[in-house]
């Protein structure tokens, strides 16, 4: 998936974040190297691994 010039702008607009033509261009290749990204991930085979809270196992404190 990519965005172009134009779906950054309209997200900006949506998100009341004024851009200018050389913010939106700048930020349409920030978010493609981000979407690529998160692509990569998603072919990271996950099967059997079980969902972490922390990096260190530690008890979540809980109200009684």
């Amino acid at each position: 998936m990519s965005v172009d010039l134009d779906t950054v702008k309209r997200v900006a607009r949506l998100s009341r974040i004024a851009v200018t033509e050389e913010e939106a261009g700048r930020m349409t290749g920030e978010l493609n190297v981000l979407l690529g990204f998160v692509e990569q991930l998603s072919e990271a085979d996950v099967e059997g691994v079980e969902p972490m809270t922390s990096v260190i196992p530690i008890a979540m404190r809980k109200r009684e």
